[in-house]
């Protein structure tokens, strides 16, 4: 049995992913600070799989912990989640953002190559594609961002490019995250933000359920069919499935390759409350507000790259995404504190 360590495990994608490992056989090791989740998704994990994963709490900024970590076991690969992730908050604390992502990746890069572990699957994002001049987007695409959260993506990518050509042994999938949304179709999992979601789906969930009044919708004057922003939403499912395919393909070759994951269709804010409202047989309640500094207008992937090479594909569609959050929401009305 495989041991995978899993950085960030306990948060919404993280967790998702453990499941689909324990599931398959892998053994699973969290290292996650809780700083935007809590332990309570072990036992709904262990609930779904029968299996509880190992948990570590600890900071992927500290050096120390990092090496008692991999001293203890001897981990065939990484799957690198930890890290802030929000856009707006990212442009207000810059320097939150750098330490705890690019410096945080480092620590963690140092704590690998020290105990020989050379593979490792990142979780990046779209974001590091900035605003595209075409669309679909394909995996070739210039890279430039238009927020220090972007930033810190591209900056762990380049030092994930440059460890592969300097030293062969590293093997490494970088996936790029469309929009993920949902929820396990258990309604056991599902995306529990602390405060305010800086998210559209979990925000729209809590109007829905009486958590929160009303929705923001930052942006009504997009050039877009109806002027609000178009994204390629995801379920978490089909992307924590897709880090399972990353991580069986990382024994194929050594070297850096980077894959959209994503659906290869966008939908609008306004489509997703629509689709929303069938689902759950409720009204949601919004107001348009200016744009977020470092939104910008459309962002959906070319994904033949990640089906040719990873055998994956997106399968569950945009009513199972809104089915399952809404499962998962009425279940959990204050996610994991209820």
């Amino acid at each position: 049995m495989k041991k995978i360590l899993v950085t960030g495990g306990t948060g919404y994608i993280g967790s998702h992913t453990v499941v689909e490992l324990i599931e398959h056989d892998y053994e699973v090791v969290i290292f996650d600070n809780l700083s935007n989740s809590s332990e309570q998704p072990l036992q709904r994990i262990e609930q779904i799989t029968g299996v509880r994963p190992t948990f570590v709490q600890g900071d992927i900024r500290d050096p120390i912990a990092l090496d008692k970590l991999f001293a203890h076991d001897d981990f065939d690969s990484v799957i690198h989640f930890a890290g802030l992730k929000s856009v707006g908050e990212s442009v207000s604390q810059p320097l939150e953002y750098y330490q705890n992502n690019v410096q945080g990746s480092l620590s963690l890069f140092y704590a690998m190559a020290e105990h020989n572990c050379f593979r490792i699957v990142f979780s990046s994002s779209a974001t590091v594609y900035g605003d595209p001049d075409s669309l679909p987007i394909t995996e070739d695409f210039p890279l430039s961002v238009t927020n220090p959260y972007g930033q810190t993506k591209l900056m762990i990518e380049n030092i994930l490019r440059d460890l592969s050509a300097a030293d062969e042994r590293w093997q490494v999938s970088i996936l790029r995250y469309f929009n993920p949304v949902s929820a396990h179709p258990s309604g056991l999992l599902g995306e529990d933000p602390k405060g305010i979601p800086n998210n559209l789906l979990p925000f729209i969930a809590q109007v829905a359920t009486g958590r929160l009044k009303q929705l923001s919708i930052f942006g009504a004057d997009y050039d877009t069919p109806d002027g609000t922003g178009v994204r390629d939403y995801i379920h978490i499912v089909d992307l924590a499935r897709a880090h399972l395919q990353a991580l069986t393909r990382l024994a194929v070759g050594h070297g850096c390759q980077s894959y959209n994951i994503g659906t290869g269709k966008g939908y609008s804010v306004f489509e997703m409350i629509s689709a929303f409202e069938r689902a759950s047989d409720a009204s949601v309640n919004y107001r348009i507000e200016p744009r977020r500094a470092g939104d910008i207008a459309e962002c959906y992937a070319e994904v033949s790259r990640a089906q040719a090479a990873l055998g994956w594909r997106s399968e569950l569609g945009i009513d199972r995404m809104m089915e399952d959050l809404w499962r998962w929401q009425s279940k959990n009305p204050r996610g994991y504190e209820a």
